[in-house]
């Protein structure tokens, strides 16, 4: 029995008839090719508007990303997590760059928070993320109980595009596995709510205990046009011939070997313990999930929690079931989904035991820079802000020095600092090293590496520990 008003446009083209020149649009998912509301930004670039102000957390890759209206020049400003990723030139990133689009970083549980705040009528909050950072510039500074915290302001826009994997006529939403992620906060702050979903069903049909968002947020509903398993099929195979697991990490001609990826991930793992929960970064970090603990439970920004393995066959693979950095894994015995938003707040609130993060420069007083490398056209700065602010164990996963060479182990940071004072432990190719009140510990070497060879590939200074050793696996 239908009951209701019926929310169902007929196409993409017809639900944004009243999108106009400068409107402020909410981009919901990650950024991913196969999460993104595909089918209305298709047809939000063949109508030509200009001068928006596109909300996101990543502009994503790819023709079915806001990224593609970076074509027509049409977003004026960029708010959101990523202005750039390294190793990932992009169109948008050059116009940051040139200064055509203007842009504004916001950490991710930042970001969800804003949007939080601004569909629940709340016009501004306090939080201990970006603190001691470029975040800060320009903001309220309050201390309560003795700790600094930034002012940040509620976020609206006119439209919110959110993709979905199923709606009823009266607009109600259910998310599939890690597809919820942002789309249910982000859908609660826009005037208008526009949902691009896999199936569109009857009202009445979605079973209450299962919306995850009412439809009194949402105003219009289309049927996508795309078929999302067969575009995360093929993302799948492209990043299988992409990433590359094992291998040399890259040095300098004349430098002698130290450990590879898969050894300097497996050396992080042995830090890990059952029971324990852990978040792993971009880059690096992602393959330690490869040498997992038994017991040890992945926590994903993305909103999933005691994941799996990556699919080891079509059987298992799901495409709706991703860690935050894009990258497949499957659900098992206690796995469970949530939003970014509540991800976030975990880490904040101190339920995280170890983050891994990757990093581009690390400090003798512990301070990490992850955000932004002179390659980058713009910053991004993901969740890394959100996640070492709650008080676990920080481990940076890194090459000891660059291709060229330069150490990424300083007496101060050059680059932009994702965190002050937040690295405990650092893990590279070369050396394991304790990060102290006294400076740099040297525990442990590469094989075939001394400490005074180490040393010479390290700015600051290290003390060697009494018990330094090879490192062992």
């Amino acid at each position: 029995m239908t009951m209701g008003v019926n929310k169902v446009f007929a196409s993409a083209k017809e639900a944004i008839f009243d999108i106009e020149d400068g409107a402020s649009i909410i981009f919901g998912g990650p950024g991913m090719i196969h999460f993104s509301p595909t089918t209305l930004i298709w047809a939000l670039k063949e109508k030509g508007v200009k001068n928006l102000t596109a909300i996101l957390n990543f502009p994503g890759i790819g023709p079915t990303n806001p990224l593609t209206l970076a074509d027509n020049k049409q977003i004026k400003k960029l708010i959101g997590s990523f202005g750039g990723i390294a190793g990932v030139p992009t169109l948008i990133e050059e116009q940051i760059r040139q200064g055509e689009v203007e842009y504004e970083m916001v950490p991710q549980g930042v970001l969800c928070e804003r949007l939080r705040a601004g569909g629940a009528g709340i016009p501004a909050f306090y939080s201990p993320t970006g603190v001691d950072t470029m975040i800060e510039e320009g903001k309220e500074v309050r201390y309560f109980n003795g700790k600094k915290y930034l002012l940040e302001k509620a976020l609206t826009a006119d439209f919110a595009f959110i993709p979905a994997y199923k709606a009823d006529k009266m607009g109600n939403l259910v998310f599939r596995r890690t597809m919820r992620n942002f789309n249910p906060v982000f859908a609660t702050a826009a005037r208008v709510v526009i949902a691009e979903v896999d199936e569109i069903v009857e009202t009445g049909d979605i079973d209450p205990d299962h919306v995850v968002t009412p439809g009194i947020y949402v105003d219009r509903v289309i049927k996508t046009e795309v078929n999302r398993r067969d575009i995360a099929t093929q993302f799948r195979t492209a990043m299988a011939k992409r990433v590359t697991v094992g291998g040399s990490i890259k040095r300098p001609a004349g430098m002698k070997p130290g450990l590879t990826r898969e050894l300097t991930a497996l050396r992080v793992a042995k830090e890990l313990r059952e029971g324990q929960w852990v978040n792993l970064g971009f880059g690096l970090p992602i393959l330690v999930s490869q040498f997992m603990p038994d017991g040890v439970n992945l926590h994903s920004e993305m909103g999933l929690m005691a994941y799996g393995h990556p699919p080891q066959t079509d059987a298992e693979f799901d495409a709706y079931v991703t860690d935050a950095a894009g990258m497949f894994v499957t659900t098992k015995p206690g796995s469970s989904c949530c939003t970014n938003l509540e991800a976030f707040a975990m880490a904040r609130g101190g339920r995280l035991n170890t983050v891994v993060l990757g990093a581009f420069q690390v400090s003798q007083k512990g301070d990490l820079a992850n955000v932004w490398s002179p390659k980058m056209g713009a910053p991004g700065v993901g969740g890394a802000m959100d996640l070492v602010v709650g008080g676990s164990r920080v481990i940076a996963a890194m090459e000891h020095v660059t291709e060229d060479g330069e150490p990424r182990i300083l007496k101060q940071c050059t680059y932009k600092l994702t965190a002050p004072r937040c690295v405990s432990l650092i893990v590279t190719d070369l050396a394991v090293i304790q990060v102290t009140d006294e400076g740099l510990l040297l525990r442990e070497v590469a094989p075939g590496w001394t400490p005074a060879e180490v040393q010479k590939y390290t700015d600051a200074p290290l003390t060697v520990s009494p018990d330094c050793r090879e490192i062992s696996m």
